[in-house]
């Protein structure tokens, strides 16, 4: 078994990843296999904190768009965000690996609110932190919150958990003539408006050097092997030197 090259990580989950082909919602079969995917990083000694998206419940830009005030629009996304957090709890705590949510929005029956020093606490300690609620800002995405997050807790890496096997130079998915990169640096990234990461986000990353990741979450074992430092994706900047 190889050794994680990362001690901290930061995963980004999308809420779409939890829906699986049902297009809508959270698929207990998709939930219980990333619970066992973060179970065995976490059997590694690895400590791990999670942002995860809502976009399989609510996706506020969409509601925008049809008239919906935005900040209203926001906030409903980042309650989805809590619910996801909360299915996803559950499930790695079917798997034995403890697990906290702290949220940026106060809700105190079901999550802890978001304090940095307690988050850093509980990952010293060996549980898993979910972070829900974005930012708790309107017109801030989950990306720009999991770059945040990522820089308060001092992570590694950002690990960003895609449908896709990387970052291409157009959408795979419509263009099967698409160039993989197998490393890009911030500026190209945002010069040629690559879908890694919101703008906000990838400059956040590139003020404070922190690299991020993306890789395909649907491949069985692939958090295991990003960590474990297997080239299976697209890495943006540099890694940092343990």
């Amino acid at each position: 078994m190889s050794d994680p090259i990362f001690n901290r990580v930061l995963l980004k989950l999308s809420g779409e990843a939890l829906q699986g082909d049902t297009g809508y919602g959270i698929c207990p079969t998709v939930i219980e296999s990333i619970a066992v995917q973060i179970r065995d990083v976490y059997d590694l000694g690895v400590e791990i904190a999670i942002v995860i998206g809502g976009g399989n419940i609510f996706r506020g830009l969409k509601a925008s768009a049809s008239g919906m005030d935005r900040a209203t629009a926001d906030y409903m996304g980042m309650l989805a965000t809590v619910m996801n957090a909360m299915a996803l709890q559950d499930a790695l705590e079917c798997q034995d690996v403890p697990t906290r949510v702290q949220s940026a929005i106060q809700m105190k029956e079901i999550a802890e609110p978001y304090i940095k020093r307690r988050a850093v606490r509980h990952l010293e300690k060996k549980r898993v932190v979910i972070f829900a609620a974005g930012t708790g800002n309107p017109f801030f995405t989950t990306d720009t919150a999991a770059s945040l997050r990522a820089m308060e807790i001092q992570a590694d890496i950002i690990m960003k958990a895609t449908k896709v096997d990387g970052v291409y130079d157009s959408d795979p998915m419509v263009n099967p003539t698409a160039t993989k990169f197998e490393s890009l640096d911030y500026i190209e990234v945002l010069q040629k408006s690559l879908n890694v990461m919101d703008s906000t986000a990838i400059s956040l990353c590139r003020d404070n050097s922190m690299p991020i990741m993306v890789f395909n979450l649907q491949g069985n074992g692939n958090i295991k092997r990003a960590v474990t430092g297997e080239r299976i994706g697209t890495l943006v900047g540099e890694l940092k030197s343990n």
